[in-house]
């Protein structure tokens, strides 16, 4: 049996080093992945009507929109991850007055969702939230 020298070794055991660092390097990459589109998608405590009745208690019209007449709808986007903890909340329509803040404020208020599940595993799912305020 050949023995290989130090720097062919050294060489042979980077190389092994390199490939498996790269395997986790994926792995964690697709744990990182954002699916827009699931299997099931990601729930609310309670459902729906759960997460509805919870805003309805909490989210609170801002004084300055109230006081300028500022109405419409603020779109929130937000990620539920593999945890069901809510991460990356970002308004994609705002209206101003202070309602984007607040309704950045009431998604970060909700409680652990069922996180959304893709090809039977758990996955990080972007979801999408009309908050309409009116007057």
């Amino acid at each position: 049996m050949k023995t290989l020298s130090k720097p062919a070794l050294l060489i042979c055991l980077t190389a092994i080093m390199a490939f498996f660092l790269g395997i986790q390097e994926g792995i964690a990459q697709s744990e990182q992945e954002t699916f827009k589109e699931v299997d099931q998608m990601p729930e609310y405590p309670g459902g729906q009507t759960a997460m509805y009745q919870f805003m309805a208690e909490n989210l609170k019209y801002p004084s300055a929109a109230r006081e300028k007449g500022i109405e419409g709808t603020v779109v929130v986007s937000y990620i539920v991850n593999v945890d069901g903890s809510i991460s990356n909340p970002e308004i994609l329509r705002g209206i101003g007055g202070g309602c984007d803040e607040e309704a950045i404020r009431i998604v970060k208020a909700f409680p652990t969702w069922s996180p959304g599940i893709k090809d039977g595993k758990k996955v990080r799912t972007e979801m999408r939230l009309p908050i309409r305020y009116k007057l």
